[in-house]
This record gives C-alpha cells, structure tokens and sequence, in this order.
C-alpha cells in the first residue's frame, strides 16, 4: 500500500513540476510577444517625430536588449523569438523610413519623365530606361534576400507585401516602408534596399528630382518582386 502511495505522491510530484514548466514556458513566450508588441508601438511612436534623434533610437535598442535579458533570465528563448527581437532592432536601428522622410516632395515613379538610371541602363531610350529600371530593382532584390527566413516559416501559400521607398535627387534610397507582415520579413526587405546601388537621379523638366517607388514582394519558397505603379501615397 505504502509503495503504491510512494508511486502516486511521484506522478503527483511529475505533473506538477510539468505543469510549471509549461506554464512558465507560456509566461515566457507571452512576455516575448507581449514585449515585441508594446516596442514595436514605442518604434512607431519614436519614427512618427521628425525630430527623433540618435540618442533616442540608442535608447529603444537598449530596451531591446533589456527585454530580451529578462526572457533569458526566465527561460531559453527559441530561435524564432530571438530572431524576432534582433529584426525588430534591425528595423528601428535606421533613420531612414517614411515616417521621418516626408514623401510630400517626391514625384510619384509613373509622373516622372526620367526615371532613375540603374547602373547598366545608360544610354537607352526613355521607355528602355524605364524597363530596365524595373528589372534591375527586382532581380536585385531577388538575388540578395535571404530565402531561408521565407522557407522557415513553412507557409501554405506564398504571401504578398507592399514595400516603398524613395530615390532623393541625389539618387540615394531613403524613406523606406514596409506593410504589414512578419517582423523578419520586414527586416529582411529593409535590409535589401538599403544596400540599393546609389543611382543617377530622376529628372523631370531637366531637374533632378526625387521619386516615390513601390515594389510587391511574392514571398515562401521563393521570392519574386514586382515593381508596380504606385496608386495613392502610403500612410
């Protein structure tokens, strides 16, 4: 009797101690979540203020890298969590999205007499230009995104997501957005276009003007981009 007492008190024993790994295993995983949430309001907050600093950017990344010490203190984090705090610092460690890049001066790419000349698209004609612009932006993009991210997260279907950005007068990349989609997703195409080749600006009535351009990108098993005509401003 006394044995199967002993048996009974350690099954007892088990499952309490599992119900509390688990539960702390869901505490910890909320926190993540819950903390990737709340920064990323804290982002917008912070890029919504034209005047947003340096200094106050140190300061998100450093809360960043608070939470992500009081995850680890209560528990391993999986890849995927850790993955999604350093994207979501990839994201917030540039000053160069719409938020604080008015996109009220640029021309819209389809206005534009000349768009920009990626290198290799010299000397065509006008449309010429305008094609190999497009091809250009895209096989790019193509060529240096990181698959893997897309592949593992083991999609049923591929995903679309708008992405914009805008070549200044001096033909460098800026005012960078990306809608809605998974945070590494976003980092990920934040990253590409950041390392854009710098392009001979547009021009427009003889004068060097910046453009607001917009790509689509097809993502899961493979990648595939798309550049479209932007039919009203993003928000």
């Amino acid at each position: 009797m006394r044995k199967f007492k002993n048996i009974a008190l350690t099954l007892w024993q088990k499952n309490k101690i599992m119900k509390f790994s688990m539960k702390r295993r869901k505490s910890t995983q909320n926190l993540v979540y819950i903390s990737i949430i709340s920064l990323g309001f804290l982002c917008i907050s912070c890029k919504d203020s034209p005047s947003a600093s340096i200094n106050t950017e140190s300061e998100l990344i450093m809360k960043i890298n608070a939470v992500q010490e009081q995850v680890m203190a209560q528990g391993n984090m999986t890849e995927v969590e850790e993955q999604a705090l350093l994207s979501l610092c990839s994201i917030v460690s540039h000053d160069d999205g719409l938020a604080t890049y008015t996109t009220d001066n640029s021309m819209i790419l389809k206005d534009v007499e000349i768009v920009p000349v990626y290198i290799g698209c010299e000397e065509l004609s006008i449309e010429e230009t305008r094609e190999c612009f497009n091809n250009k932006v895209s096989t790019f993009i193509e060529r240096e995104f990181n698959l893997n991210l897309s592949k593992d997260l083991n999609l049923s279907e591929p995903k679309l997501v708008e992405a914009f950005f805008i070549i200044n007068e001096n033909g460098n990349l800026t005012g960078m957005k990306v809608r809605n989609s998974e945070v590494n997703v976003q980092a990920e195409i934040l990253r590409v276009l950041r390392k854009m080749p710098v392009m001979k600006p547009a021009t427009n009535n003889g004068k060097s003007v910046s453009v607001l351009c917009s790509i689509i990108v097809k993502y899961g098993n493979n990648v595939e981009v798309d550049v479209v005509y932007i039919p009203e401003r993003p928000d």
